[in-house]
């Protein structure tokens, strides 16, 4: 092949993309919740090693081309959007005026609000820091995006506390320094319960995103389950406003199983919020999009979430890669990774009435039928060969995954 002039290049992506085929339509893709982060469209490539690639996208051409795309939500951090000088001046409820206009103008929603309390050089020894000042201001940054959510509508508020750690053994005491965060947290759902009344609006779900590891050696809160045990530590004034925003890949990263992270938290009636994205254990924040890396486990996940009627946002927390154009974010990355989402969740649907997989769990349910459950020999014989349905339903999960359950077979 000769090469690809420069001018000639979108051409050939473009016709590529659509020779793949299985795309849905924007129509299709608004009918499910799912959100669109500033930061992830924004993205530039750059990061602890890397350079910018590409340039910046403001919240105008965001929320324009997510509109176009399908992407029905909209969320963001706080300095994002805004400044960190101006935040909380006259600047930023102007900045918040030009986003709801770019919303209501674009037919998007704004789903969720966070705060960045991890890049700035003030969040370095983490917001609940030693420094009294340092946690006053740490407290009011929560505050104030509380007044910015419901400023643009929001029904979310997520809190991603990856400075609250540290790097070497002895600098804090962890103990106090979760009190410390409780005290913000519980800032946050005070104001929040202040300002719902007075707009007459529902207050926040306000959801605790743990991570394993980076950018701290150390993290306090790293798992769900860490986060589950914070929740109910008696810490927090008003845990029920409090819940969970799992991302996919922290629960890999460890070597955890994200559905069953998801499973403790459905059980806890506390999985309120969902990052999606894909990645491998034992590695760093790879933030790849839905589906690349492990197919078959998001579409366990799926059946999860399907099966138990979990009706949060999927946030489409993820990296586009470096090596993608910034127009290639847009007419890519983010339409392809929601197209996935939909392919993946609808196979779920379709696993959920298989009549194979139906008749083998209700089979297992059923058991052997040991005359008597207290004669384990009788009990092991009873179900020694029911016991086998477990791979045959993983074989019949994989067959779906590649359509070889409506006879797609590959000639040798």
């Amino acid at each position: 092949m000769n090469p690809i002039p420069a001018n000639r290049q979108q051409e050939l992506v473009a016709r590529l993309l659509a020779a793949c085929g299985g795309s849905y339509s924007p129509e299709s893709r608004r009918k499910y919740f799912i959100s669109g982060p500033q930061w992830a469209a924004a993205y530039e490539g750059q990061a602890l090693f890397h350079a910018p690639t590409r340039e910046a996208a403001g919240f105008e051409e965001v929320i324009r081309k997510y509109a176009e795309i399908g992407i029905p939500y909209w969320a963001t951090h706080d300095t994002d959007v805004i400044p960190t000088a101006s935040l909380g001046k006259e600047e930023q409820w102007a900045i918040c005026e030009r986003i709801a206009k770019a919303l209501a103008d674009n037919g998007l929603k704004c789903s969720m609000v966070t705060t960045e309390s991890f890049h700035h050089a003030v969040f370095a020894a983490s917001p609940a820091a030693e420094s009294p000042e340092i946690r006053d201001y740490a407290a009011w940054r929560l505050k104030n995006t509380v007044k910015i959510g419901h400023e643009l509508g929001a029904q979310f508020a997520v809190y991603w506390p990856g400075s609250l750690g540290y790097q070497v053994q002895g600098a804090i005491d962890e103990t106090q320094t979760l009190r410390w965060y409780a005290d913000g947290l519980n800032a946050a759902c005070e104001m929040d319960i202040e300002v719902a009344k007075h707009r007459g609006r529902p207050t926040l779900k306000h959801c605790l995103e743990a991570k394993p590891f980076e950018p701290q050696a150390e993290i306090l809160l790293p798992t769900s389950d860490a986060m589950l045990a914070f929740i109910h530590s008696g810490l927090l004034k008003h845990p029920e406003m409090v819940g969970l925003n799992p991302e996919y890949l922290h629960e890999l990263m460890w070597g955890g199983a994200p559905r069953a992270a998801l499973a403790r938290a459905l059980l806890a009636g506390k999985l309120w919020h969902f990052d999606i994205n894909d990645g491998y254990r034992l590695k760093h924040d790879v933030d790849i999009a839905i589906g690349l890396v492990n197919p078959l486990d998001w579409l366990n996940v799926l059946v999860l979430l399907r099966s138990h009627g979990y009706n949060g946002p999927f946030n489409l927390d993820y990296k586009p890669p470096r090596t993608t154009s910034k127009w290639g974010v847009f007419t890519v990355s983010f339409p392809t990774a929601v197209d996935r989402f939909i392919t993946l969740w609808e196979m779920a649907g379709d696993l959920i009435s298989d009549p194979v997989i139906g008749e083998a769990v209700e089979a297992l349910k059923a058991g052997g039928g040991a005359a008597d459950a207290l004669d384990v020999d009788a009990v092991v014989a009873a179900n020694r060969e029911l016991l086998t349905l477990h791979e045959l339903i993983a074989h019949r999960i994989f067959q779906v995954l590649i359509g070889q359950h409506r006879g797609r077979t590959y000639a040798l």
